[in-house]
């Protein structure tokens, strides 16, 4: 906790960095939600093809959902929210054309478990 998945325009190119905003993305959640950085995980998908509104050209896509524990309150989401989406744009601002940014933060189900150490042989 907390997960992250970010989905971004592969057109993107080298404007996006996607190692440096995880690096970033992580202190920045722990902050916030008031846990250890190494909580923080992010994965991330490269997506080839992305249609925006009519599809003209030039539109790129980062969207960003998170997943956190139950109980946080309504408003720590929020403030959470604000916060990835301010440092998206901080992380494509040159971007070339227009990039739609997007952050939706949610919680993990009851089932959750996590493990951390060495693979079983």
């Amino acid at each position: 906790m907390p997960h992250f998945a970010v989905d971004y325009s592969e057109s993107l190119g080298d404007a996006f960095d996607p190692r440096a905003f995880a690096l970033a993305l992580h202190p920045l959640t722990a902050r916030v939600l008031d846990t250890a950085v190494t909580n923080c995980k992010t994965r991330f998908r490269r997506c080839a093809e992305v249609v925006v509104a009519d599809g003209l050209a030039g539109q790129s896509l980062v969207h960003v959902e998170v997943a956190v524990l139950p109980g946080r309150t309504e408003e720590a989401k929020a403030a959470l929210s604000e916060a990835v989406l301010a440092l998206v744009r901080e992380h494509t601002a040159g971007a070339e054309g227009v990039v739609h940014a997007s952050v939706n933060v949610g919680e993990l189900s009851a089932s959750y478990r996590r493990h951390i150490g060495a693979a079983e042989a």
